[in-house]
């Protein structure tokens, strides 16, 4: 059966067709905007899908247009068994929608419907990082923070299917307001718009020349890449903001290791391009974090292997009528 994933991410969906023989190659790949707030979200799913199946008729490999298609789609937030979204973060306007439901009815094919980070931690697991692991914890920073949690080979969904967001885990009380309505999550110190606001508070203290500078001057334009960049050009205060946000990445995964105790962690999303910058400083804290870190086994922390299409390549495996 011929499969078509699609990710939904803050800025954009992106829709993919797998090679039915090798679920990580990508075959045929589309982007569109994600539409603000979630209006409209349904429309642009299946428009996209209507672009890919038409995609496959001209076909990059002969006689794929003939097989029966279906569909996988990734989408931040919480998303019950059947495939309803209860709400995305940053998808305002989306409260109980049924996607499964629309999108199967709209389109006439098979439709399943994940958390985003599950299906990340589906493709790392299937031709990914995670490949023959069997406990493992798959970690995307990016806009916010996802995760999904592989336990004895499978991706872990919890009584009704919400688990894995410990990008709200509150760890500080007071801190900045989040999105999903509570104060101080983890995601608002230790992902990508995370890593921004350290680094225009520090700009805005007068500190960060360097990034600001490549933010055309202005304290309050700064943003993540303009810190890791002037970090790679050995900015010391660039480097000490990054250090700060590795810290508190560390302090996420520490308290996960604690819960979860996984044989490894791969980290996803957005900031991934910059894991050479970031994971050694992560590491570093994890060990010195975790709970009788001499006494346990080391948690290799690694970047993902399939990059910024793993969302869409594990939504397009979720489709597959295989047992999972």
């Amino acid at each position: 059966m011929t499969t078509i994933g699609l990710d939904v991410g803050g800025t954009k969906v992106l829709g993919v067709v797998v090679d039915p023989l090798d679920p990580s190659r990508v075959l045929i790949e589309r982007r569109v905007p994600t539409p603000a707030g979630g209006e409209g979200l349904v429309d642009v799913l299946a428009e996209l899908v209507e672009e890919l199946v038409e995609g496959l008729v001209e076909g990059p490999v002969e006689g794929l247009g003939a097989d029966p298609v279906s569909v996988g789609v990734g989408v931040p937030g919480l998303v019950d068994r059947t495939g309803v979204l209860h709400m995305g973060p940053h998808l305002r306007s989306l409260h109980a929608v049924p996607l499964a439901r629309l999108l199967t009815e709209r389109l006439g094919l098979s439709t399943q419907v994940d958390n985003d980070a599950n299906c990340h931690a589906l493709a790392e697991l299937v031709g990914g990082a995670a490949r023959g692991t069997s406990d493992a914890l798959v970690v995307t920073l990016g806009t916010g923070i996802g995760a999904g949690i592989v336990s004895q080979g499978q991706v872990l969904h919890g009584a009704h299917g919400f688990a894995g967001e410990p990008g709200h885990m509150v760890v500080d009380p007071s801190g900045p307001p989040c999105p999903c309505g509570k104060r101080g999550c983890w995601e608002r110190y230790a992902s990508g718009s995370g890593l921004a606001r350290l680094g225009r508070e520090a700009a805005e203290a007068g500190r960060l020349d360097g990034a600001v500078a490549l933010a055309g001057g202005d304290p309050d334009a700064v943003r993540g890449e303009h810190v890791t960049a002037a970090a790679r050009a050995g900015d010391p205060e660039a480097v000490e903001v990054l250090a700060g946000f590795a810290r508190w990445i560390g302090l996420g995964l520490a308290n996960l290791v604690n819960i979860l105790d996984p044989e490894l962690i791969v980290i996803g999303g957005g900031l991934v391009g910059d894991a050479d910058l970031i994971l050694p400083l992560v590491r570093t804290h994890v060990a010195a974090l975790v709970m009788a870190a001499e006494q346990r086994p080391e948690v290799p922390i690694v970047p993902a292997a399939l990059g910024e299409r793993a969302g869409a390549i594990g939504a397009a495996q979720l489709a597959q009528p295989v047992e999972r």
